[in-house]
């Protein structure tokens, strides 16, 4: 059947309505407006109304439609001689096949853009190139190249006037300043650029990357306080029209927060469209809300929102579904859900990220210490520049500390929890994360002193901070301070605050060793004339360990595991394994 035959003026009237539509960012509407048209061949697109066509169809969550429409239009504008328009809609390729995982269109169209553009006056179309310079310049670590690069940008946006153009370069310029240590600066450039966001001065495709790259680069620096503040904004952003209400905030404190309930796991994301009229930054907002809240220790919302994050996230943003994933798998394994925790780090390696340092931390705690040593060493070593991402690297300097006291290697611990003091500064969440790991290790060391001193200032800093399962992994360790200098009701009192805590946030494991260690406090001393060690034997042989497995949990010979059993034997008065079992569980040290 053919095409129906359209009076001109109807088709003129659609295109202009169209045009409206683009104006006002319904781009569901113009999508629908220029997709009907130009199935009709009467009347041909002009460059420009293509180039909205692509960005109505990229809203509406139609992406090989979208880079269909820009081919067409960068031929169009070629065709005319508009070198400008076409060296944009070339840039526009370049991103799109690149967010596609297409690298080398990417650098095809890039190396057009660069055609067309490097030969024209200063113009706002080459704000994108000296955007992707400065990018190009960091990742290869030509950091002189990459400032010199972002502010051309900047003069070329403030030349344009340009509020999009302005707000962007600034961010720019504050990523480039913050890899360089150039901390105050960089977050006044970030600042200024997100008053312009948060104000309501930009297109919706300039106040979504800016939500998207501030988030990121909050994180990345370890600013918490930035990070919750423009996690609301962005999602308050990103809310349906049709809801007339912001999605709930991230809270600002947990006194609420209830033990994980809901679904186990999470759904994959498959490649589909984002649904006509959904907002396709809103999947990449929630993943980085999800970050938010877990360090709020909010867990049911956080995995409740991991998983509409992977339903959310458009085809060409998977490593925001990654980032949920691995949240998620996070979550899982404090709260003992160790074989979900599994498939989420799986799915999350699945979708390109590296799921350390919780994976180490998982097989830490399914008893196997060598995959966890070697899982994070490998994260470490694979990190090519730590000082762009401060939290991730952060977070793997800790976890090696606390893998390495683990296995008993306090010098590893040690040499791991001062890279991490070095990095910290004066940053309040990577403060905390420092004097958490240096206190361990002091008490690994036996210098009371120091441990108690470096755990309370870290308890202070997490409590300051409003994280929750943090401050009370500190108070454990600030109870075995408190009782190697005697001090038996201050860690009393620090194993009660805790296990309030983990049983609130529902982190089962860490929960039943509080409890455990509580109970523990009042014997003061061992039935029968055991030791510590001696008890620690007996417990994981009541447990069915065998000697050898005995060894590799306390990280020691078999000899030794023999030696504590024969002694254990004659306290005891027994001879055999399963009399002394049935000693354990009988004075309930199981």
């Amino acid at each position: 059947m053919s095409a129906p035959t359209l009076h001109p003026a109807h088709t003129a009237d659609a295109v202009e309505r169209a045009r409206d539509a683009a104006e006002r960012e319904s781009w569901a509407e113009a999508y629908a407006l220029l997709h009907a048209h130009d199935l009709h061949p009467s009347r041909a697109l002009t460059a420009d109304d293509l180039s909205v066509l692509a960005d109505a169809a990229w809203w509406s969550g139609h992406i090989d439609e979208s880079v269909t429409a820009r081919l067409r239009a960068h031929a169009a504008f070629l065709a005319a001689g508009d070198h400008r328009g076409a060296g944009l809609a070339a840039w526009w390729l370049h991103y799109e096949y690149r967010s596609l995982g297409r690298p080398a269109a990417a650098a095809g169209w890039l190396h057009r853009s660069r055609h067309h553009l490097e030969d024209q006056p200063p113009c706002p179309e080459q704000c994108f190139l000296a955007w992707t310079d400065a990018e190009e310049a960091e990742q290869h670590g030509d950091r002189a190249a990459a400032l010199a690069a972002a502010r051309r940008m900047t003069r070329l946006a403030l030349r344009s006037a340009s509020p999009d153009l302005v707000a962007l370069s600034r961010q720019a310029e504050s990523a480039v300043l913050l890899a360089n240590g150039r901390r105050t600066e960089a977050l006044a450039l970030l600042d200024d650029a997100m008053c312009a966001v948060t104000a309501g001065e930009l297109s919706g495709v300039f106040t979504g990357w800016l939500y998207c790259l501030a988030l990121t680069q909050c994180m990345e620096a370890a600013d918490f306080g930035r990070a919750v503040e423009w996690t609301n904004a962005a999602m308050e952003w990103c809310a349906p029209p049709w809801t007339g209400r912001p999605p709930e905030a991230v809270p600002e404190a947990t006194s609420e927060t209830g033990p994980e309930s809901g679904p186990a796991s999470l759904t994959t994301p498959a490649a589909r469209a984002v649904a006509s009229g959904e907002n396709p930054f809103r999947g990449v907002c929630r993943a980085h809300r999800v970050e938010v809240l877990d360090l709020l220790g909010t867990w049911a919302l956080a995995e409740e929102e991991a998983r509409q994050a992977c339903r959310e996230v458009p085809v060409d943003c998977l490593e925001s579904a990654a980032a949920a994933f691995y949240a998620a798998g996070d979550v899982q394994r404090r709260q003992g859900r160790l074989d979900e925790a599994a498939v989420s780090y799986a799915h999350a390696h699945e979708l390109g990220r590296i799921p350390q340092p919780g994976l180490a931390l998982l097989r830490l705690a399914q008893g196997r210490a060598d995959a966890a040593v070697a899982g994070v060493d490998l994260a470490l070593a694979c990190q090519s520049d730590p000082r762009h991402d401060l939290l991730g690297r952060a977070r793997l300097l800790a976890a090696r500390t606390e893998v390495a006291l683990a296995v008993r290697d306090v010098p590893g611990a040690s040499k791991a929890a001062r890279e991490l003091d070095a990095l910290a500064g004066d940053v309040p969440l990577l403060r905390a994360t420092a004097d958490t790991a240096l206190g361990a290790v002091a008490l690994a060391e036996a210098r009371s002193g120091p441990a108690l001193r470096l755990l309370r200032q870290a308890l202070a800093g997490w409590l300051e901070l409003r994280v929750p399962y943090e401050a009370a992994q500190v108070r454990m360790l600030l109870a075995a301070a408190d009782r190697t200098v005697g001090d038996e009701e201050a860690a009393r009192l620090e194993l009660a605050a805790a296990r309030t805590v983990f049983e609130r946030l529902g982190a089962v494991p860490d929960a039943r060793r509080a409890a455990a260690l509580l109970s523990g406090g009042k014997r003061r001393r061992l039935p029968g004339g055991l030791t510590a060690r001696e008890a620690e034997v007996l417990r994981l042989v009541a447990g069915g360990g065998t000697n050898k497995d005995i060894a590799q949990a306390l990280v020691i010979s078999e000899h030794t595991v023999s030696r504590h059993l024969n002694n254990i034997f004659a306290k005891l008065g027994v001879g055999s394994r399963a009399a002394a079992t049935g000693y354990a569980y009988a004075h309930d040290l199981v």
